[in-house]
């Protein structure tokens, strides 16, 4: 199949797996689009909403309609690496039987994330990044694909633990999700107070998804593209000559190298989920918010003035 075709048929299919979630999913239109495109660029995802929002039904939702496997680790400050990655067991003939953790699986959802101390916190870092796991001595690669999307409770501070900076970056998108509308929450409960089972369809498979990835990234993009993104990431930084105003005057710290490759990849699944065949600016555009917000830190100046990561990401446009 020629690339143009498989593009049209990743449309197609992309369609309708919106329209499979929306069978459980009421609303949230922009997040689910977030996930799906972090899927598809082969990114890992942070959800940053207060609890009650469906973060864990959205994700496992998601993963029975991409027809992944899906674990679900809930993140507590007891949590050991070990609990996560598995651990070496003595069997009855006295030899080292490696057991299988959670973090086996194609999406893990890293619930509240921020509930755990660094050290188990950072046993996920080399899954995220290298898709391997490396216990006792031995390296396990992690089944393809692989896909991260962790959790955060933006209320509450009593017994967190921020995420690490190096860690943060390795997020391809961060989403916040806000409450519903009215309308939207009245029909949240009118389906989930009745006893009707929705059944969710599976409509990938695992070996589908990975190669629709490798298709988004041999989609070309324009060097224009590719420059109007570096320019915009390194705008984010204080000290380059190129930062606007309001970048010096409301940030401590920009975006690294790492926001402008995951601004190209994203733009090449925004692109190709709207029929289009190469990225352009509006694509740009249009994943800016989700891929900045967690990678530029604001100063004290920017919080007492009340001056959000969104106003300054739009000035970058």
């Amino acid at each position: 199949m020629s690339d143009v075709a498989a593009i049209e048929q990743f449309v197609k299919q992309f369609k309708a797996l919106k329209t499979e979630v929306a069978k459980v999913i009421i609303g949230q239109e922009a997040v689910v689009n977030q996930i799906l495109i972090s899927v598809f660029s082969g990114g890992h995802a942070l959800l940053i909403g207060v609890p009650g929002l469906a973060k864990t039904l959205m994700v496992n939702t998601i993963a029975q309609a991409l027809g992944l496997d899906f674990k679900r680790i809930q993140f507590t400050p007891d949590l050991m690496p070990s609990d996560i990655l598995g651990s070496e067991i003595l069997d009855e003939d006295r030899h080292f039987k490696f057991i299988k953790g959670p973090i086996f699986a194609n999406i893990i959802l890293a619930d509240e994330i921020n509930r755990t101390p660094p050290k188990t916190q950072a046993a996920l870092l080399e899954a995220m990044q290298e898709r391997a796991v490396t216990v006792a001595g031995h390296h396990y690669k992690l089944d393809l694909p692989y896909f991260v999307l962790a959790t955060q409770n933006p209320i509450e501070q009593e017994g967190t633990y921020p995420l690490p900076e190096a860690q943060l970056d390795r997020f391809m998108f961060a989403i916040n999700l806000d409450y519903p509308t009215f309308k939207e929450e009245v029909e949240v409960v009118k389906s989930t107070t009745n006893d009707n089972k929705v059944t969710v369809n599976a409509l990938f498979s695992a070996q589908q998804i990975v190669d629709f990835q490798h298709l988004i990234r041999r989609i070309p993009v324009a060097d224009n593209v590719i420059e109007y993104a570096v320019a915009m990431v390194g705008k984010t930084r204080p000290n380059s000559d190129q930062a606007p105003e309001i970048v010096k005057n409301y940030l401590d710290w920009g975006a690294g190298p790492r926001a402008s490759q995951n601004l190209i990849l994203a733009a090449k699944t925004h692109a190709a989920v709207n029929g289009k065949f190469s990225p352009d600016i509006e694509n740009v555009q249009a994943v800016a918010e989700g891929i900045l917000r967690h990678r530029i830190i604001k100063n004290y100046k920017a919080e007492a003035e009340g001056i959000s990561e969104t106003d300054i990401i739009k000035s970058l446009f």
